[in-house]
């Protein structure tokens, strides 16, 4: 038996990128049958939202695109994940930065803006919560798909 492979998606305050990330990435898993191989979370640089579920946008949009199980409450970065996981995707560059910050030394965690996954080359993806426009969501929502997809293919050599 491999090694669980171990993901985990940050955004500033896990109520819109990085459970829109967690999502598609765990369809993803549940597609290529890979689920019981991954460890996969999300979790927020601040603590703003800790408690609640993901912004109402964030379910719509999830929802418009087929994923209607997905279960999340925000819960803050905390240093043992850079213990448990293997990857800790930022959104921008402000996220590696302050993930960088708490950081420890010598940490198992390898911290990577997801967008360097993006066969498209869009390296941020921008935080959609203070607009006012769902296409923002919706295109946090495909940036996501591309680069969970780019990922999966890197890590799994598919």
């Amino acid at each position: 038996m491999s090694k669980k492979h171990s993901v985990l998606f940050i955004c500033l305050g896990n109520i819109c990128r990085s459970p829109i990330a967690e999502a598609v990435f765990l369809r993803l898993l549940k597609e290529k049958k890979q689920e019981q191989n991954w460890d996969v979370d999300s979790a927020a640089m601040g603590d703003w939202h800790l408690g609640l579920g993901p912004n109402e946008r964030t379910v719509v949009t999830l929802k418009k695109f087929g994923i209607t199980d997905y279960k999340h409450i925000v819960r803050q970065i905390k240093p043992q994940d850079f213990e448990r996981f293997d990857y800790i995707f930022g959104m921008d560059h402000q996220n590696m930065s302050d993930l960088e910050g708490i950081k420890p030394k010598n940490c198992h965690a390898k911290t990577v803006l997801l967008g360097e996954y993006d066969p498209q080359k869009e390296l941020i993806i921008v935080d959609p919560y203070f607009g006012n426009d769902m296409k923002d969501f919706d295109k946090v929502y495909e940036q996501c798909c591309r680069c969970c997809e780019g990922f999966f293919n890197a890590v799994t050599g598919s």
